[in-house]
């Protein structure tokens, strides 16, 4: 079934709310109704820029999504990467930002800040990856282009309203970027002394001296943040909700930790005395040396948790439900000492989880968040979960890796308040797993639940009908098993660098995707919803 196009208009409203009233509201409460959608990162989506983005296909793939009766479209951190991270949007420059290489160009252009002429030289139209290399280049030169074209203009009462909603980040991201570029060898705990320790008269001085560069970056910010709250209400208008991602963890090269450096374990030269990472699991047999800073949770519990409550809040503005990476570790975090070349010699420590989530409960009594709980998760990491009324994950993948009669993911041990997924971001695609992953044990324990055949892509929607028979509330199908894609089509290889965050979906594969499939096992398995007024969440009030 292939879904019109039914166009978009974009939507008049208030740009730091973030939010939009919807007429007819019904009673539908997030992550509470039987439902369930399609993961499918923004960076995948077709574009004739080298990149999915903002523009036309997002438009068009809500708009499939709810012809075909779904209520969440799942999407991973929108946040920029660091280049260091090679793509990976867990990795950024800021918890705060937007990926500056999401703006649609071809939105700007309608909007007179960029020429058709200057559109014309974009990456390989017909690449399978993302090239961020080459789209970085294409991308920020336009964006320069059509930001400067921006600051010339007389009417700039949306942009500055903007900015006054977002000045407590947007001011030291703006500058750290500035920074980042005027020392492009150096870390910034490299940088000359005033600038690294954030010295009132070295601040002050390079705000001035570097004021033009970095009102660029915040009106990068700007653009960004008014496609994506367009984005946002014509899906919630239409009653689709956009179920986000959180990286739990800061990259040392980011704006969040120069800023807030007394919130991380640093030492007085700025370098972080104990690293993140996780032991052996499933995903990695010698554990994964993350490496980022960790929190120095007695200082945030000094402020009140002033951060996090700020950071799930800026979440909650442009997401309707929040997935918390890792959630094990606001219960117990792997510390790995510095200096240290494995996870392996890591330990376990206890986080302020009560004292935490008191201050963000008391400060968001709504809250839509899914607890990301895979791997090894003990006693106290459930009880947390379970004591926030939490919805934690599943993965239909993991359920057949061994014969424990107490395995959580196989399909008679699942909890209702679940997310359930035959794989995630971080798994092989379904026939990827099928070809490669699917030896005789785990096919003779799959054979229990599903009839076998030996054509993979048939085996797919067999596969894909567990995962929506399942009696978890909420089902998430990524997009590359609707086309029956093989691994080529995976977005992440934990522990690995190379060719991760970077599947695109070509034009022709995003015209096929099986959304009548989708539509048929959503009514089969009572996930389908027609009426689509649904209650957007407003975790602030």
């Amino acid at each position: 079934m292939k879904v019109p196009y039914r166009g978009h208009g974009w939507l008049l409203h208030e740009l730091h709310q973030g939010t939009c009233e919807l007429h007819n509201r019904a009673t539908l409460t997030p992550l509470t109704a039987r439902a369930s959608g399609v993961l499918l990162p923004i960076f995948s989506l077709p574009s004739r820029f080298g990149i999915g983005d903002l523009g036309a296909y997002a438009y068009r793939f809500a708009d499939s999504l709810l012809d075909a009766g779904q209520t969440y479209w799942q999407v991973l951190p929108l946040n920029p990467p660091n280049p260091r991270a090679f793509g990976s949007p867990y990795d950024c420059y800021s918890n705060f930002a937007g990926n500056p290489l999401l703006i649609d160009l071809a939105t700007l252009a309608e909007e007179g800040l960029l020429t058709k002429d200057e559109l014309e030289n974009a990456p390989d139209p017909s690449a399978v990856r993302i090239d961020y290399g080459q789209v970085t280049r294409f991308k920020m030169d336009l964006l320069a282009v059509a930001s400067a074209r921006f600051a010339r203009r007389d009417e700039q009462a949306e942009f500055e309203e903007f900015y006054r909603q977002q000045q407590y980040w947007l001011d030291d991201y703006a500058l750290f970027m500035v920074l980042t570029a005027e020392y492009p060898e150096l870390s910034w705990t490299k940088w000359p002394t005033g600038l690294r320790d954030r010295e009132p008269a070295a601040l002050a001085d390079a705000r001035r001296s570097l004021a033009a560069a970095i009102e660029h970056w915040q009106i990068l910010q700007y653009f960004f943040f008014r496609q994506w709250r367009r984005l946002k209400s014509y899906c919630n208008e239409k009653g689709l909700l956009i179920f986000g991602d959180m990286p739990i963890y800061s990259n040392l090269e980011s704006a969040d930790v120069w800023a807030n450096s007394e919130i991380y374990q640093l030492d007085q030269d700025m370098r972080p005395t104990a690293v993140s990472g996780v032991p052996p699991d499933y995903f990695s047999p010698e554990g994964q040396l993350w490496g980022n800073p960790l929190y120095d949770w007695h200082e945030l519990e000094r402020q009140g948790f002033r951060w996090w409550v700020e950071r799930i809040g800026a979440l909650f503005e442009i997401f309707d439900i929040v997935r918390i990476d890792h959630f094990r570790g606001l219960v117990q975090y792997w510390e790995v000492p510095v200096p240290c070349d494995s996870a392996m010699h890591g330990s376990w420590r206890q986080a302020p989880t009560q004292a935490l989530f008191a201050a963000l409960k008391s400060a968001f009594p709504r809250f839509p968040v899914v607890a990301e709980d895979l791997g090894t998760i003990t006693h106290d990491v459930a009880q947390a979960r379970d004591q926030y009324q939490l919805p934690g994950m599943l993965v239909m993948q993991f359920a057949f890796v061994d014969d424990r009669a107490d395995n959580p993911h196989l399909p008679q041990n699942h909890r209702e308040n679940s997310v359930i997924y035959f794989g995630t971001h971080d798994n092989n695609t379904a026939r990827g797993w099928l070809e490669e992953e699917c030896g005789d044990a785990v096919r003779e324990r799959l054979g229990r639940h599903v009839e076998f055949t030996e054509d993979k892509a048939e085996m797919v929607p067999r596969l894909l009908e567990l995962v929506m028979s399942s009696r978890a509330r909420t089902a998430i199908v990524c997009a590359q098993d609707l086309l029956a894609l093989p691994s080529r089509a995976r977005i992440n290889v934990p522990g690995t660098t190379t060719d991760n965050w970077s599947w695109l979906t070509s034009e022709t594969e995003f015209e096929t995707i099986d959304w009548e499939l989708l539509a048929a096992l959503s009514r089969r398995s009572g996930r389908y919803i027609a009426a689509r007024n649904i209650a957007e969440p407003n975790p602030s009030n």
